[in-house]
């Protein structure tokens, strides 16, 4: 790997030598073992621990295949369903595995008693398999995680919408928390010259996520003037809708959890704030009991903020513990959008604050190719930044997923991997001293 990581860090190599590079037969990947999907079985998802299930491995290089890039991965980073994985929650992912390898001779190759985690990163291409013209050898970039087939019709309308619609490190194997990925090359994006690796590699997923759920006409359709309530608006989601709400007009009232967090939503410009713990708010009396009461307290504090106005869309992700509040507060005729449930899939609300006031709930889920190149290009044109705060080495990818597990985060939680340290990758440096102000501000700097 280290001729890999010579060529890239030289700034100069060209498309012809890393074409010539050879690539190894092996790689470092963080994995997880199938023998391992029943050790947390019984216990409380809070009490399991990803630190005892990932695993640091020497594994063979996957045979690259029509369509496809091996990419050198410089960084990746953690989302939820990272932890999701690593805690075999709410089912194994090696069942995924299992399905998609049921799917074609060359799908086969997934199915592995071991699976390489990690849906985010940014690199370098390295080969690409046969019918890719669009991307070389030396091309630096960041990669979105659907990976879709494209056989059914279904699909070519919104590619979310395609049967065999999957993600890549997550329904997939051979994902970003490896030193060389396998994507197909239409997941592929340009990466953000302004940006270091682990910047860079940071707002993928939950980038695109956020647009799609917010900005874009299959979410909230978004407009200028809307009140928009953001759950965990300093996260690894939130950050970036928080972000999308600034930009378009919008008016974002961010629900955090710390001073420390309400501090990067006004480092971002957010001016209408809720502390939920300072607050107090408790939403359930006990594990079967939700309590109006509260729901009525926190649309009460957001008319307070707004000048009386209730949200005209709702961003909804951490689900059961929130959701009823959710439809409560929205206004009449407003939207509820919802993706991830990280605190719980079974939503509980009362449904006469729905039908009654004609409210909508929509699902939202990742984002189609055109959503994700959007959202990317914000990125590229440095109207969105990223909100990575904490980077750790490939080898403590086990601590990375557990720092957001158990909620001790702001923003992304980026991974190392063949960069060296933290702060390489930039190669605009006119345009970073542009933004240089902002991206620190973004990362809490």
């Amino acid at each position: 790997m280290q001729e890999i990581r010579d060529a890239i860090q030289a700034g100069d190599t060209s498309a012809e030598d890393f074409a010539n590079i050879p690539i190894p037969d092996s790689m470092r990947a963080v994995t997880l073992h199938k023998e391992d999907e029943k050790m947390f079985e019984g216990m409380p998802s809070n009490e399991k621990d990803p630190r005892r299930s990932l695993h640091l491995d020497e594994v063979p290089l996957p045979e690259l295949g029509p369509g496809e890039a091996y990419v050198a991965v410089m960084a990746s980073a953690i989302n939820y369903n990272t932890v999701w994985s690593s805690i075999f929650e709410p089912v194994s992912t090696f069942g995924f595995l299992n399905r998609y390898g049921r799917v074609s001779d060359l799908a086969k190759r997934h199915d592995l008693p071991y699976h390489i985690i990690g849906s985010d990163l940014s690199g370098v291409v390295l080969r690409t398999g046969p019918g890719v013209s669009a991307w070389h050898p030396g091309d630096e970039v960041v990669a979105h995680c659907l990976s879709v087939e494209l056989e059914d019709a279904a699909g070519h309308n919104d590619t979310m919408l395609d049967p065999q619609q999957r993600i890549w490190g997550f329904e997939t194997n051979f994902g970003g928390l490896a030193e060389i990925a396998l994507v197909k090359t239409n997941q592929l994006m340009p990466k953000a010259k302004h940006l270091t690796w682990e910047e860079a590699a940071s707002p993928g997923l939950v980038n695109s996520t956020a647009y799609r759920q917010l900005v874009s006409r299959n979410g909230a359709d978004m407009k200028q003037g809307d009140v928009v309530l953001i759950w965990g608006a300093s996260g690894g989601l939130g950050s970036y809708a928080t972000q999308f709400a600034l930009n378009g007009g919008a008016i974002p009232v961010c629900v955090v959890s710390s001073p420390e967090k309400a501090d990067l939503c006004r480092a971002m410009g957010a001016e209408l704030i809720i502390d939920r713990k300072a607050e107090g708010y408790r939403f359930w009396k006990d594990e079967t009991t939700q309590d109006p009461k509260e729901w009525q307290r926190l649309g009460k504090r957001i008319r307070e903020l707004t000048g009386g106005d209730d949200p005209d869309i709702v961003f909804e992700h951490p689900g059961r513990e929130t959701f009823g509040a959710s439809v409560y507060v929205a206004r009449k005729g407003g939207k509820i959008v919802t993706c991830a449930s990280t605190s719980g899939y079974m939503h509980e609300y009362d449904n006469r604050y729905l039908w009654m006031n004609l409210k909508s709930i929509i699902g939202s889920h990742f984002a189609n190719y055109r959503e994700a190149f959007e959202a990317n290009r914000l990125i590229n044109l440095g109207m969105i930044h990223p909100t990575v705060s904490q980077v750790f080495p490939l080898d403590q990818a086990g601590e990375a997923a557990y720092q957001v597990h158990r909620n001790l985060h702001q923003g992304k939680v980026g991974v190392l991997v063949l960069a060296e340290a933290e702060g390489l990758g930039i190669t605009d440096h006119d345009k970073r001293d542009k933004y240089l102000d902002q991206i620190n501000r973004f990362r809490g700097q």
